[in-house]
């Protein structure tokens, strides 16, 4: 490895930057909140992930993990529970509210399965 220095006045500065990551994928909704439990809660895993370039690669796996487990969960549960299009079609207020609740509570597995651990 080999580093290079910037003169700046009497000073020698190592230029050095962090590696850039080959791909930017959207880290959504799932991976904003881990990386912000990581930020206030693994400050050192997310400063070495930072550091090595794999951080915004992890947080876009680790969404596409959990978007992928909220719909499945959400589709789950709607059946086993009678949720259904006629349901929807004969009373949709009580449809919205029994989706809502699922949705609460798929959002609140996947936060403890995989956003805050």
């Amino acid at each position: 490895m080999e580093i290079t220095y910037t003169k700046i006045g009497d000073y020698l500065i190592p230029d050095l930057t962090l590696p850039l990551e080959k791909e930017q994928r959207p880290i959504g909704v799932w991976g904003k909140r881990h990386k912000r439990y990581l930020m206030d809660h693994k400050k050192a895993i997310f400063t070495i992930m930072q550091m090595n370039g794999t951080l915004q690669t992890y947080l876009a796996d680790l969404n596409e993990q959990a978007e992928d487990m909220f719909l499945r969960l959400v589709k789950d549960l709607a059946k086993s529970e009678g949720v259904t299009e006629q349901l929807k079609s004969e009373n949709q207020m009580e449809w919205v509210g029994r989706m809502n609740n699922i949705r609460s509570r798929v959002t609140e597995m996947i936060n403890e399965e995989l956003i805050y651990v």
